[in-house]
């Protein structure tokens, strides 16, 4: 049966990238292969992090990309396939919980 809905289940993704350049790239390319409706680029952030067992900070720009709930999985490919960064989301969120304590 087909759904009468004309909205689906919708999502918002952040990702960072180091610059405009990096940041345009992605977002061009997440576009033309209709992995997001809208990706807005926000310049000027700032990230303080855990890294190499110290605080670092970094220039950076974030990608606020705009997309369907069932896209998550093929968008998160794309992004691992197209980005500058190395890593991906599972070691991301690896460096996420060895960077945090636990309580």
């Amino acid at each position: 049966m087909e759904s009468t809905s004309t909205t689906v289940p919708s999502i918002v993704v952040y990702v960072t990238v180091p610059n405009r350049e990096a940041g345009k790239k992605l977002s061009a390319s997440i576009i033309s292969e209709k992995l997001a409706a809208c990706v807005n680029i926000v310049p000027g952030i700032e990230s303080v992090y855990w890294w190499e067992g110290k605080v670092q900070t970094d220039a950076e720009e974030l990608l606020i990309i705009k997309t369907r709930e069932s896209l998550l999985n093929a968008l998160t490919e794309h992004v691992k396939a197209n980005h500058e960064y190395d890593g991906g989301n599972l070691k991301y969120l690896e460096w996420l919980k060895n960077s945090t304590r636990e309580k």
